[in-house]
């Protein structure tokens, strides 16, 4: 059950099956709503699917018309009654008729509309109209209309002007992400009677007394005129009180006091404590899930500038995840099915915390239940993103009245732990010639924005956490935060942008990295699904290239893959080193920064999942199979680790163990060289006990220990038998004369699953397992040592797809990608 959809039994659902049709009437179809219009054109064979090939460009003639969408629908309305539309996440500039009359006019994808339309209704047959007026056009007019430019990032858009509408700026296109500029209807719309009451808010308080009981004060704001019960049940507690009230709002408060509390709290700390909340009023009844849990925002200044820690109950937790973009680039697409795949393999990633990125959606409720049940933190960004923003009257009023409703909507969610004013915006500052040569135009432009949220923030809810933008060096401070990590939250993407080897990262010391990456190609699996052809199946192909949005992102990939890996010798081995050289890129950041742990305290790389089959810096694929760097960040994220980087001045090997846990760990740590014939020689041993919330030095190793055509490796192992291991190379990885490793496998299937055995003779590295289904690997990614035996199991997504997968089964390593012929 969508735990926070309203109960109202006085309504008719809308949703459903629509006729769809363009406004010149050129073009009809059936259309579903909740969903897009490109995806019902797509099932209507009107257009091509935009993800195959360059299909894309032949679609992008649907948002420059006009299209309307019409149902009909029965009612019998009550004498006495008042009857309402109740419309969310309709995108973008719509009007909504019934029986010919206007009775909604919409710019704001990221509002609720509740017009009355009691003096509209009929007995008997009603129609209702959706007319989706172009947003292109509409864009392109506001930008005629504002009293002095307000440029985009054209980089990212080649459809222009996005920034003019509350519209996910993603839809213009981005880096990742196809441009289309989808719409449609992707919430709910209903038509509701109320015969006195709406509830139209419940916002929920939490106060944490010393003594640790929790008062929790339930605001239930009604819309309506008359008298009623408000009906309010918390943990086993109901409490009823009557309302008279003779128009507009009224908002009533309820107190619980939980004198035992079981708290809420982040995955790896503690349990996930939820209770429920019911409302009821005339009719109308709202449930809320609520973990009890107290938020700080820790950013006291130091010697290096000032902290950026999230403290959960008192905790400070060191958040480890990634940045989250919408689920699919086709609404429709973005279920509630495929999100919680996505965050599940968050959470089976050792992630505890997921970032909101400003440039997407406020997420469905479904999206912020789930990670309240997973132990998922969330970092929600107000959706502004890499652009100048207007700052006239109207659009502010726009601005207040959706912060409003979002925070109402979302504040009592136990895992929404922040809320930050935009993505990049300060930086967009300088980033176009209009507002370089007037500042303070702009900049003030920028303030009157950011003020208008966070007063709307703290309106709504008074005990929010808030922070400007990302990234900010803090509050009222405009500094660089791309290159300044002495303070506030830090985008570091010189290894990226600027093609900086990966130890770069070793020089800086984020407080908090919420933005870095580095880029891979798609999943073979995934390729062979948007290609035309196999001759389509080339990094420099007409096809390979339009699915890489970044500039000179290929080049980038392929210089990166030529300085640490030998020259793969086909397109599967290319996809497979550079989803390799992805993985290392993250885990030298994010193991170097866990490192400096509580100077930094947190790294959420960029970015968590695609929209659609592209080159990204996502780790997983589109649809949510894993790349190999989920399966590695599965164990750089491990709350317990052990690491080792290279000291750029003395060259020696600094080896930390870093406990993310609430509790001490002992720990057996072994050192040892590997050499390519597979001898191995202990270098250091040391069984510790790493303190709780702790990162500690273990030891130093000289740099003449690890010698020529060796790899340093190391294995951690706790008492109760898990062990893990990693291994650095002295040099880059194509110094090695590699062995083969004559790997042996074996597989067969066992149930629903492929049960795959790989044996080595002599070092393997890298090692991944790859099959022609979707589905999920127990592990994948891993080295081996001669003699080693390793069983891992694949699961498909579809179990009919399970003998199609063993006889497709390819096991790739880092020397079998550059010797041997091609596949």
């Amino acid at each position: 059950m969508d735990l926070l959809a309203a109960i109202e039994p006085d309504s008719t659902d809308l949703s459903g099956s629509w006729q769809l049709a363009s406004a010149d009437g050129e073009f009809s179809a059936l259309y579903h709503i909740p969903g897009d219009v490109h995806s019902a054109l797509i099932a209507a064979e009107i257009i091509p699917h935009p993800y195959i090939g360059k299909n894309e460009l032949q679609v992008r003639w649907v948002a420059d018309r006009d299209w309307i969408a019409s149902r009909e629908f029965d009612c019998d309305p009550k004498a006495g009654a008042r009857y309402f539309l109740d419309v969310d996440y309709l995108d973008t500039v719509a009007e909504i008729s019934v029986n010919g009359t206007r009775v909604l006019q919409a710019e704001n994808c990221f509002r609720r509309y509740r017009p009355d339309i009691t003096g509209q209704l009929v007995a008997g047959t009603n129609t209702i109209d959706i007319t989706f007026l172009s947003n292109t056009k509409a864009a392109n007019v506001k930008q005629t209309e504002q009293p002095f430019p307000v440029p985009y990032t054209a980089s990212n858009s080649p459809i222009p002007n996005g920034n003019m509408l509350r519209k996910p700026a993603c839809h213009f296109g981005w880096d990742w992400n196809l441009a289309i500029t989808p719409f449609g209807l992707y919430g709910r719309i209903r038509l509701v009677r109320v015969d006195q009451f709406r509830i139209e808010h419940v916002v929920v308080h939490q106060k944490h007394l010393e003594s640790g009981t929790v008062h929790v004060d339930v605001d239930v704001t009604l819309h309506g005129r008359g008298t009623a019960d408000i009906d309010v049940s918390f943990d086993g507690e109901r409490k009823v009180r009557r309302v008279e009230h003779l128009f507009g709002e009224a908002k009533q408060r309820f107190r619980f006091t939980i004198d035992e509390p079981k708290l809420w709290w982040p995955a790896g700390h503690g349990a996930q404590n939820l209770y429920e909340l019911h409302v009821h009023c005339d009719g109308h009844s709202e449930t809320r899930q609520i973990g009890l849990r107290r938020v700080e925002l820790l950013n006291d200044a130091d010697a290096s500038g000032s902290r950026f820690a999230i403290a959960v109950n008192g905790r400070e937790i060191f958040c480890r995840g990634a940045n989250w973009i919408p689920a699919d680039a086709l609404p429709s697409q973005a279920t509630p099915e495929l999100t919680r795949k996505l965050l599940q393999a968050a959470r089976d990633a050792n992630m505890n915390m997921i970032r909101v990125w400003g440039g997407g959606y406020y997420e469905q409720d479904f999206f912020y239940d789930t990670c309240d049940e997973f132990g998922l933190m969330v970092w929600q960004d107000f959706m502004f993103s890499c652009s100048l923003y207007p700052s006239t009257l109207s659009f502010l009023k726009e601005v207040k009245a959706e912060a409003d409703y979002q925070v109402k909507r979302l504040q009592h969610h136990a895992s929404i732990v922040l809320w930050c004013g935009d993505n990049e915006l300060i930086g967009a500052l300088t980033w176009f010639k209009e507002s370089k040569e007037n500042r303070d135009r702009y900049l003030v432009s920028y303030d009157r924005l950011n003020r208008t949220i966070e007063d709307a923030l703290r309106a709504a809810d008074p005990n929010a956490v808030w922070w400007p933008s990302s990234p900010s060096p803090g509050i009222l401070d405009f500094g660089d935060a791309w290159h300044n990590d002495g303070k506030g939250d830090m985008h570091f993407w010189s290894v990226w942008h600027e093609g900086r080897s990966f130890d770069h990262y070793l020089d800086v010391k984020p407080r908090f990295c919420s933005e870095f990456g580095f880029q891979s190609y798609p999943s073979l699996l995934v390729a062979r699904d948007f290609v035309v052809d196999d001759d389509d199946l080339n990094i420099s192909s007409p096809v390979m290239d339009h699915h890489q949005r970044n500039a000179g992102g290929n080049a980038r990939i392929a210089e990166t893959l030529f300085r640490y890996f030998r020259f793969p010798k086909d397109f599967g081995n290319f996809v497979y080193l550079s989803q390799i050289q992805h993985g290392l890129a993250m885990r030298t950041a994010v193991e170097y920064w866990r490192s400096l742990k509580p100077h930094c305290m947190g790294t959420l790389y960029w970015q968590l999942n695609d929209t659609w089959p592209v080159a990204s810096w996502s780790g997983l694929d589109h649809g949510g199979s894993w790349k190999a760097l989920h399966h590695m960040a599965q164990r750089f994220f491990d709350p317990l680790i052990v690491t080792a980087h290279r000291d750029k001045q003395s060259g020696r090997y600094l080896v930390s163990a870093i406990n993310d846990g609430p509790e001490s760990q002992q720990i057996s740590v072994a050192l040892r060289t590997l050499t390519m014939s597979g001898e191995q020689k202990d270098v250091y041993r040391v069984d510790i006990d790493v303190p709780a919330d702790r990162a500690i030095q273990v030891t130093t190793i000289d740099a003449d220990a690890v010698p020529d055509q060796s790899v340093l490796m190391w294995t951690w192992s706790t008492p109760s038998g898990g062990e893990s291991r990693n291994h650095l190379a002295p040099d880059t990885h194509k110094a090695l004369k590699l062995p083969d490793p004559k790997l042996k496998v074996t597989s067969a299937t066992e149930g629903d699953t492929l049960v795959i055995v790989i044996s080595a003779a002599n070092p393997a590295f890298f090692v991944m397992a790859e099959t022609s289904s979707s589905g999920q690997f127990s592990h994948n990614v891993f080295d081996m040592i001669p003699g080693e035996t390793v069983t891992i199991r694949f699961t498909p997504d579809d179990p009919q797809s399970l003998e199609q997968a063993r006889r497709d089964l390819v096991i790739r390593d880092l020397y079998s990608s550059s010797h041997g012929a091609a596949e």
